[in-house]
């Protein structure tokens, strides 16, 4: 029986990390998007945030499965994320600093996301095949967002 709760905190532990991360990309995205001038790079975001999103709700239903509730970020960090983007979208060409921005905090997901799946070495499927996805969204976002440097 030990065994199977040590698993199930683990599985738990692994799915908040896709779970926080995805939700960081929403609340990111959610932070910027209406401060962005050039209609394609609107539109980029928009897709991420969908790609986030989806993810996100993958995480709640993987969730509901284990009989497990999400740990959701922060106020502190929310705020934290509103306050930075503020702070260096004043006086600035806002289109480039903002792609800047998003950048550094999808290179900062992919380090999390992958030093979370080398700790993770379960045999849940579905929360791996997830991790994956997550990954492949955040290298996909961060190659997009080059043109926008």
């Amino acid at each position: 029986m030990g065994d199977f709760l040590m698993k199930e905190n683990k599985n738990i532990t692994f799915l908040n990390s896709i779970y926080q991360i995805s939700e960081m990309g929403v609340i990111g995205i959610n932070d910027v998007i209406d401060k962005i001038k050039k209609q394609k790079f609107r539109e980029f975001l928009e897709e991420q945030r969908k790609e986030f999103d989806e993810i996100v709700n993958e995480c709640e239903q993987l969730f509901i499965s284990y009989g497990a509730k999400e740990q959701e970020i922060g106020k502190m960090t929310r705020m934290s994320s509103k306050m930075m983007a503020q702070m260096r979208l004043m006086n600035k060409k806002e289109d480039e600093v903002i792609a800047q921005m998003m950048s550094k905090g999808l290179t900062k997901g992919i380090t999390k996301l992958e030093e979370a799946m080398n700790k993770y070495n379960d045999e849940d499927e579905e929360a791996l095949l997830l991790a994956d996805k997550l990954r492949q969204t955040l290298k996909n976002n961060l190659e997009g967002l080059k043109i926008y440097l």
